[in-house]
Protein backbone atom coordinates (compact mmCIF):
# COMPACT_ATOMS: atom_id res chain seq x y z
CA UNK A 1 0.00 0.00 0.00
CA UNK A 2 2.92 2.32 0.41
CA UNK A 3 3.88 1.93 -2.54
CA UNK A 4 1.04 2.80 -3.83
CA UNK A 5 0.34 5.55 -2.24
CA UNK A 6 3.92 6.71 -3.46
CA UNK A 7 3.10 5.92 -6.73
CA UNK A 8 -0.13 8.07 -6.86
CA UNK A 9 1.59 11.10 -5.01
CA UNK A 10 4.40 10.59 -8.03
CA UNK A 11 1.60 11.09 -10.70
CA UNK A 12 0.08 14.73 -8.86
CA UNK A 13 3.48 16.15 -10.00
CA UNK A 14 2.06 15.77 -13.78
CA UNK A 15 -1.02 17.64 -13.58
CA UNK A 16 0.26 20.63 -14.61
CA UNK A 17 1.11 19.52 -18.03
CA UNK A 18 -1.87 18.12 -20.53
CA UNK A 19 -2.99 21.20 -22.50
CA UNK A 20 -3.79 21.08 -25.37
CA UNK A 21 -1.35 19.25 -27.91
CA UNK A 22 -3.23 20.25 -31.45
CA UNK A 23 0.92 20.55 -31.97
CA UNK A 24 1.37 16.71 -31.88
CA UNK A 25 -1.26 15.89 -33.62
CA UNK A 26 -0.98 18.04 -36.66
CA UNK A 27 2.15 16.22 -36.70
CA UNK A 28 1.28 12.80 -36.35
CA UNK A 29 -1.22 13.70 -39.26
CA UNK A 30 1.34 14.76 -41.69
CA UNK A 31 3.45 11.05 -40.92
CA UNK A 32 3.99 8.90 -43.53
CA UNK A 33 4.33 5.88 -41.36
CA UNK A 34 1.73 3.10 -41.20
CA UNK A 35 -0.16 3.32 -37.84
CA UNK A 36 -3.40 1.44 -36.51
CA UNK A 37 -5.26 0.09 -33.61
CA UNK A 38 -5.46 -3.08 -32.10
CA UNK A 39 -7.81 -5.09 -29.88
CA UNK A 40 -6.02 -7.19 -27.76
CA UNK A 41 -7.93 -9.46 -25.55
CA UNK A 42 -6.42 -11.73 -22.18
CA UNK A 43 -8.87 -12.87 -20.35
CA UNK A 44 -12.14 -10.44 -19.72
CA UNK A 45 -10.28 -7.97 -20.66
CA UNK A 46 -10.08 -5.99 -24.24
CA UNK A 47 -7.10 -3.38 -24.63
CA UNK A 48 -6.35 -0.73 -27.30
CA UNK A 49 -3.24 -0.36 -28.42
CA UNK A 50 -1.89 2.13 -30.94
CA UNK A 51 0.92 0.92 -32.93
CA UNK A 52 3.21 2.54 -35.89
CA UNK A 53 5.58 0.64 -37.49
CA UNK A 54 9.02 1.94 -39.33
CA UNK A 55 9.94 1.96 -42.96
CA UNK A 56 12.47 -0.56 -42.61
CA UNK A 57 13.58 -3.64 -44.94
CA UNK A 58 14.09 -5.62 -42.59
CA UNK A 59 12.49 -6.92 -39.33
CA UNK A 60 12.80 -4.41 -36.03
CA UNK A 61 12.96 -4.52 -32.37
CA UNK A 62 9.63 -3.62 -30.17
CA UNK A 63 9.44 -0.79 -28.08
CA UNK A 64 6.21 -0.77 -26.21
CA UNK A 65 5.18 2.97 -24.91
CA UNK A 66 3.28 3.53 -21.24
CA UNK A 67 1.90 6.78 -21.56
CA UNK A 68 1.43 9.50 -18.65
CA UNK A 69 -1.18 10.03 -16.11
CA UNK A 70 -3.54 11.35 -18.41
CA UNK A 71 -3.98 8.52 -21.05
CA UNK A 72 -3.82 8.33 -23.80
CA UNK A 73 -3.18 11.46 -25.83
CA UNK A 74 -2.03 13.26 -28.72
CA UNK A 75 1.53 13.74 -27.64
CA UNK A 76 1.49 9.95 -26.72
CA UNK A 77 0.36 8.49 -29.87
CA UNK A 78 2.79 11.23 -31.54
CA UNK A 79 5.70 9.79 -29.42
CA UNK A 80 4.54 6.72 -30.79
CA UNK A 81 5.66 7.78 -34.27
CA UNK A 82 8.70 9.51 -33.59
CA UNK A 83 9.75 5.96 -31.97
CA UNK A 84 8.56 4.41 -35.44
CA UNK A 85 10.55 6.99 -37.36
CA UNK A 86 13.66 6.11 -35.63
CA UNK A 87 13.51 2.18 -36.81
CA UNK A 88 10.99 0.88 -34.31
CA UNK A 89 7.46 -1.14 -33.84
CA UNK A 90 6.24 1.61 -31.43
CA UNK A 91 3.00 -0.08 -29.39
CA UNK A 92 1.31 1.87 -27.05
CA UNK A 93 -1.64 0.53 -25.06
CA UNK A 94 -4.38 2.70 -23.87
CA UNK A 95 -4.52 1.39 -19.96
CA UNK A 96 -8.13 3.11 -19.80
CA UNK A 97 -9.38 0.87 -22.33
CA UNK A 98 -12.79 -0.71 -21.36
CA UNK A 99 -12.52 1.49 -18.29
CA UNK A 100 -14.44 5.01 -18.69
CA UNK A 101 -17.67 5.89 -19.77
CA UNK A 102 -19.98 3.20 -21.80
CA UNK A 103 -16.66 1.02 -21.60
CA UNK A 104 -14.88 3.75 -23.42
CA UNK A 105 -10.89 4.45 -23.07
CA UNK A 106 -9.01 7.69 -22.52
CA UNK A 107 -10.85 10.08 -24.99
CA UNK A 108 -14.34 8.91 -23.20
CA UNK A 109 -13.68 10.67 -20.29
CA UNK A 110 -14.52 14.41 -19.33
CA UNK A 111 -11.98 16.56 -19.43
CA UNK A 112 -9.74 16.54 -16.47
CA UNK A 113 -10.81 13.33 -15.41
CA UNK A 114 -8.66 10.60 -16.92
CA UNK A 115 -5.96 11.49 -14.35
CA UNK A 116 -7.94 10.44 -11.74
CA UNK A 117 -9.30 6.85 -13.21
CA UNK A 118 -5.71 6.06 -14.07
CA UNK A 119 -4.14 6.94 -10.19
CA UNK A 120 -6.86 4.17 -9.56
CA UNK A 121 -5.88 1.36 -11.86
CA UNK A 122 -5.40 -2.01 -10.29
CA UNK A 123 -1.25 -2.79 -10.56
CA UNK A 124 -2.01 -6.26 -11.18
CA UNK A 125 -4.71 -5.65 -14.15
CA UNK A 126 -1.92 -2.95 -15.69
CA UNK A 127 0.60 -5.32 -15.41
CA UNK A 128 -1.67 -7.95 -17.34
CA UNK A 129 -2.63 -5.65 -19.95
CA UNK A 130 1.12 -4.35 -20.46
CA UNK A 131 1.96 -8.47 -21.08
CA UNK A 132 -0.87 -9.19 -23.16
CA UNK A 133 0.24 -5.86 -25.39
CA UNK A 134 4.03 -6.93 -25.32
CA UNK A 135 3.29 -10.59 -26.61
CA UNK A 136 0.89 -9.60 -29.18
CA UNK A 137 3.85 -7.30 -30.77
CA UNK A 138 6.20 -9.33 -30.30
CA UNK A 139 4.19 -12.02 -32.85
CA UNK A 140 3.96 -9.48 -35.04
CA UNK A 141 5.23 -10.72 -38.83
CA UNK A 142 8.14 -7.59 -38.86
CA UNK A 143 9.08 -7.85 -34.62
CA UNK A 144 12.19 -9.00 -34.74
CA UNK A 145 11.50 -10.32 -31.26
CA UNK A 146 13.63 -7.91 -29.21
CA UNK A 147 11.48 -5.90 -26.55
CA UNK A 148 12.39 -2.78 -24.76
CA UNK A 149 10.00 -0.82 -22.32
CA UNK A 150 10.07 3.20 -22.14
CA UNK A 151 7.20 5.43 -19.75
CA UNK A 152 6.65 9.12 -18.96
CA UNK A 153 5.50 10.11 -15.38
CA UNK A 154 2.76 8.17 -14.11
CA UNK A 155 4.24 6.15 -16.72
CA UNK A 156 7.83 5.86 -16.09
CA UNK A 157 7.21 4.13 -12.32
CA UNK A 158 4.90 1.51 -14.48
CA UNK A 159 7.87 0.84 -16.96
CA UNK A 160 10.25 0.53 -13.28
CA UNK A 161 7.84 -1.65 -11.71
CA UNK A 162 7.04 -3.41 -15.15
CA UNK A 163 11.08 -4.68 -15.10
CA UNK A 164 10.27 -6.44 -12.08
CA UNK A 165 7.69 -8.52 -13.89
CA UNK A 166 9.06 -8.99 -17.26
CA UNK A 167 11.77 -11.05 -17.79
CA UNK A 168 12.34 -10.89 -21.14
CA UNK A 169 13.14 -6.84 -21.36
CA UNK A 170 16.13 -5.80 -23.12
CA UNK A 171 15.75 -3.24 -21.59
CA UNK A 172 13.63 -0.39 -19.84
CA UNK A 173 13.74 3.60 -20.25
CA UNK A 174 12.56 5.13 -17.12
CA UNK A 175 11.48 9.15 -17.78
CA UNK A 176 10.88 11.13 -14.20
CA UNK A 177 8.99 8.07 -12.69
CA UNK A 178 9.49 6.63 -8.85
CA UNK A 179 11.37 3.02 -8.03
CA UNK A 180 9.33 0.01 -6.97
CA UNK A 181 9.96 -1.75 -3.85
CA UNK A 182 13.33 -2.63 -3.07
CA UNK A 183 12.53 -6.22 -2.56
CA UNK A 184 11.03 -6.32 -5.82
CA UNK A 185 14.35 -4.88 -7.83
CA UNK A 186 15.69 -8.33 -7.42
CA UNK A 187 13.38 -9.82 -10.52
CA UNK A 188 15.12 -7.11 -12.52
CA UNK A 189 16.86 -8.74 -15.56
CA UNK A 190 17.16 -6.11 -18.01
CA UNK A 191 19.20 -2.75 -17.26
CA UNK A 192 17.40 0.30 -16.32
CA UNK A 193 18.30 3.12 -17.67
CA UNK A 194 16.86 6.61 -15.60
CA UNK A 195 15.76 9.78 -17.09
CA UNK A 196 15.31 12.93 -14.60
CA UNK A 197 14.76 16.66 -14.72
CA UNK A 198 16.98 18.40 -12.69
CA UNK A 199 14.25 21.12 -10.62
CA UNK A 200 12.29 17.86 -10.30
CA UNK A 201 13.00 17.26 -6.50
CA UNK A 202 10.31 14.44 -5.45
CA UNK A 203 11.34 12.25 -8.00
CA UNK A 204 14.98 12.93 -7.76
CA UNK A 205 14.59 12.34 -4.19
CA UNK A 206 14.06 8.47 -5.14
CA UNK A 207 17.42 8.31 -6.81
CA UNK A 208 20.36 8.37 -3.66
CA UNK A 209 18.66 5.39 -2.56
CA UNK A 210 17.58 3.66 -5.80
CA UNK A 211 21.62 3.69 -6.85
CA UNK A 212 22.42 1.51 -3.76
CA UNK A 213 19.41 -0.88 -3.45
CA UNK A 214 19.84 -1.62 -7.41
CA UNK A 215 23.55 -2.20 -6.83
CA UNK A 216 23.14 -4.51 -4.13
CA UNK A 217 20.58 -6.85 -5.91
CA UNK A 218 23.24 -6.59 -8.75
CA UNK A 219 21.49 -5.02 -11.27
CA UNK A 220 22.04 -2.47 -13.94
CA UNK A 221 21.03 1.07 -13.50
CA UNK A 222 22.27 4.24 -15.16
CA UNK A 223 20.50 7.52 -13.95
CA UNK A 224 21.27 10.71 -15.92
CA UNK A 225 19.69 14.35 -14.62
CA UNK A 226 19.20 16.96 -17.03
CA UNK A 227 19.91 20.03 -15.60
CA UNK A 228 17.06 23.09 -15.53
CA UNK A 229 14.53 20.86 -16.75
CA UNK A 230 11.33 20.31 -15.12
CA UNK A 231 9.25 17.14 -14.55
CA UNK A 232 7.60 16.05 -17.68
CA UNK A 233 10.58 17.70 -20.15
CA UNK A 234 10.40 15.09 -22.60
CA UNK A 235 6.73 16.90 -23.82
CA UNK A 236 6.92 19.99 -22.61
CA UNK A 237 10.45 20.13 -24.34
CA UNK A 238 8.45 20.00 -27.47
CA UNK A 239 5.61 22.00 -27.22
CA UNK A 240 5.44 25.67 -28.32
CA UNK A 241 6.17 27.14 -25.27
CA UNK A 242 8.82 24.88 -24.27
CA UNK A 243 11.88 26.67 -21.75
CA UNK A 244 15.07 26.14 -23.20
CA UNK A 245 16.25 24.18 -20.47
CA UNK A 246 13.09 21.61 -21.47
CA UNK A 247 13.35 21.67 -25.14
CA UNK A 248 17.91 21.01 -24.69
CA UNK A 249 16.64 18.04 -21.70
CA UNK A 250 14.22 16.41 -24.39
CA UNK A 251 16.85 16.72 -27.34
CA UNK A 252 19.84 15.26 -25.11
CA UNK A 253 17.52 12.68 -23.61
CA UNK A 254 16.29 11.59 -27.25
CA UNK A 255 19.49 11.49 -28.66
CA UNK A 256 20.47 9.02 -25.48
CA UNK A 257 17.34 7.06 -25.64
CA UNK A 258 17.93 6.04 -29.78
CA UNK A 259 21.84 5.59 -28.75
CA UNK A 260 21.05 2.56 -26.06
CA UNK A 261 18.52 1.50 -28.40
CA UNK A 262 20.67 1.67 -31.52
CA UNK A 263 23.40 -0.87 -29.86
CA UNK A 264 20.80 -3.79 -29.97
CA UNK A 265 19.73 -3.44 -33.12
Amino acid sequence: MKRIALLFIATLGCANAAAAQDWARERLEKSPRHREWATVKHGDRAVEAFIVYPESKTKTPVVLVIHEIFGMTDWVQDLADQVAEAGYVAVAPDLLSGMGPNGGRSNSFPEGKTMEAVSHLNPEQITADLNAVADYALKLPSSSGKLFVAGFCWGGGQTFRFATNRGDLAAAFVYYGPPPEKDAMARIKAPVYGFYGGNDARIDATIPDTIPNMKAAGKSYEPVTYEGAGHGFMRAGEAPDATEANKKARGDAWARWKSLMGKEL
